[in-house]
């Protein structure tokens, strides 16, 4: 049975904004490393949660698991966290709520038993 829960409608709304926060924010400049990262994470973090809101599966909340750590590891790992700090202030606070959201969605995964 497939079960939809708020969990994915939520990781989606983060995804979304994630995508759309250089416009928002102000980072947007073509060479920024802090908004393609922006742009590409939150398109997988969308495309995971469409698939989790359609077939939902456990593999579904450990990929955004990643995608959350690179979130918080990229501003170091990329050097945008001195000259873009909104930015990564932005990405940090995101990648903290999508790996929250989807451990949440992972311990309220009921469990199925085999007999």
């Amino acid at each position: 049975m497939r079960q939809q829960r708020w969990q994915d409608w939520v990781m989606l709304a983060f995804a979304v904004w994630l995508f759309f926060s250089p416009f928002f924010l102000n980072y947007t400049s073509a060479s920024n490393a802090a908004a393609w990262n922006s742009y590409i994470l939150g398109a997988a973090v969308a495309v995971f949660s469409i698939w989790a809101l359609i077939y939902p599966q456990k593999w579904e909340e450990w990929v955004n698991i990643v995608l959350a750590l690179w979130l918080i590891v990229a501003p170091f790992a990329l050097q945008f966290y001195q000259t873009e700090a909104v930015a990564a202030w932005n990405q940090v606070i995101l990648g903290l709520l999508i790996g929250g959201d989807a451990i949440w969605a992972l311990a309220r995964r009921p469990t199925i038993s085999h007999a």
